[in-house]
């Protein structure tokens, strides 16, 4: 099929508010792919399978969010190597023979987000610390992975919540600490690690921002309402902070790339997310 006749989507629930569409759509525009579309679908975890059995071959891919991540795998034939990793994927690209292949580019986003935007230096043997184990959190340990961090302390609520990222951990082959919230020494954890990444939701390590704040590197998820306080205490010491929305820029470079074959125009991307969020985070490339 022609490259002026191809459909991408964003597919979760919620999607009704997410800018993918936008970083999507000035890529196309930029590349000349002037038929491409990008849309949201509104679609459940449990309807992914069935969403994707009926797309024609004009459809080139599908970026999923939450719920679907997961559920994402088993709706593949073909499987990464980072996907299978993290037991996610954010990334469908249907391939010529109709077959599709699930990928992660989440972890690229947090890449990115690590070293543009947080100023991260990697080095060999560094230790992180990861506060949540969800699926945001085991992307970012196989991106932390991939710029040679070998060891984490995973600060949780409930440690038995955990057991996805220990799993995560044992097939990456680093080591992994489990540290329950309530009994956690933020200082001494924070002066042994090399860097910080809160996957956790708004509000729920604010307490502990003092203490946070003084890593080397800090990556916050949250960007809305910006600057969240752990960016605020970091940026109040003049350090840098890498935040969701840098991921979210990152993680769609790679989709644009596996959906067209082309390399994406990330400055172009850059600057459309940058104007629709009203340049509330500067999104360093470099």
């Amino acid at each position: 099929m022609a490259l002026t006749d191809r459909r991408a989507a964003i597919v979760g629930q919620p999607v009704e508010h997410s800018l993918s569409p936008v970083l999507h759509s000035a890529a196309y525009q930029a590349l000349g792919l002037t038929g491409w579309t990008y849309s949201r679908i509104s679609c459940d975890a449990d309807g992914l399978r069935d969403l994707v059995a009926g797309l024609g071959p004009e459809w080139a891919g599908l970026s999923v969010t939450m719920p679907g991540k997961q559920a994402a795998l088993a709706v593949a034939d073909e499987v990464t190597e980072r996907a299978s990793l993290v037991g996610a994927g954010n990334t469908l690209v249907q391939l010529p023979d109709g077959g599709w292949r699930i990928d992660c580019t989440d972890v690229d986003g947090v890449v990115g987000a690590l070293l543009y935007a947080g100023g991260y230096q990697r080095k060999p043997g560094a230790h992180a610390l990861l506060l949540g184990a969800g699926g945001t959190a085991l992307a970012t340990m196989v991106a932390l992975a991939s710029v040679d961090v070998d060891s984490f302390a995973l600060v949780v609520r409930d440690p038995a919540r955990a057991a996805d990222a220990s799993r995560c951990a044992e097939r990456l082959g680093v080591k992994l600490d489990v540290v329950r919230w309530s009994a956690a020494d933020f200082r001494d954890l924070v002066a042994s690690s090399d860097v910080v990444v809160s996957t956790v939701p708004a509000g729920v390590a604010d307490s502990q921002v003092s203490e946070l704040a003084a890593a080397p590197c800090v990556v916050d998820v949250i960007y809305h309402p910006w600057p969240t306080p752990l960016a605020a205490a970091v940026q109040a010491r003049g350090g840098r902070i890498g935040t969701g929305l840098d991921m979210l820029l990152h993680q769609a470079f790679g989709q644009v790339s596996q959906f067209t074959g082309l390399p994406a125009p990330r400055e172009v991307m850059r600057d459309a997310l940058f104007d629709a969020t009203g340049g509330t985070v500067p999104l360093p490339l470099a």
